[in-house]
């Protein structure tokens, strides 16, 4: 059988009510419910590789929570890929999160840079490519405010390109498959 893949976009932290707090209830619950839907994909639709691009906000907690699930029973088999836009995407990045990049990185099972310079289009690329490995797609994302951003772009290529869509919305963090 060919392995299960999924790829994860969503928002930076400026985009969410609560920005750069992690302790705020509503953060802790689109973190739990991201690795929920993990567990799930890898549990029922065998999904062994996950795809993140390596932003701040919904990535990096995504390969976070996916590092974490890994070192559980029965998910050593998890594979996390970063797949950066462009070598020093990082560069304006405070120290805090540039660390926590690097334990990302340090952890995951593969990193591959897809674009060769700072612009809008290496992004894009990023989240194609992502978008093109995967049997199925995570966004943390509210589909009915039409917000015009890449991961609005992102979960628009998927659907357009048949990639079952699991939509964890960011005002309220309830899943949608």
């Amino acid at each position: 059988m060919n392995e299960c893949v999924c790829a994860i976009t969503g928002h930076r932290p400026s985009r969410f009510k609560f920005k750069y707090s992690e302790d705020y209830a509503l953060c802790k619950k689109i973190k739990a419910n991201m690795l929920e839907v993990f567990r799930k994909l890898h549990d029922e639709k065998e999904v062994r590789r996950f795809y993140v691009g390596g932003a701040l906000g919904v990535d990096m907690w995504a390969a976070e929570q996916i590092l974490r699930l890994k070192e559980q029973p029965g998910y050593e088999d998890i594979e996390l890929v970063v797949a950066l836009p462009f070598v020093g995407h990082d560069a304006k990045w405070d120290q805090r999160s540039k660390r926590r990049m690097e334990f990302i990185l340090q952890h995951c099972s593969k990193k591959e840079v897809i674009g060769n310079e700072d612009c809008r289009e290496s992004y894009v690329k990023r989240n194609c490519y992502m978008v093109d490995q995967a049997n199925y797609l995570v966004a943390v994302y509210d589909d009915g405010r039409n917000l015009r951003s890449g991961t609005m772009q992102c979960v628009r290529y998927a659907q357009k390109n048949h990639v079952p869509v699991v939509l964890i919305h960011p005002d309220t963090a309830i899943i949608t498959w």
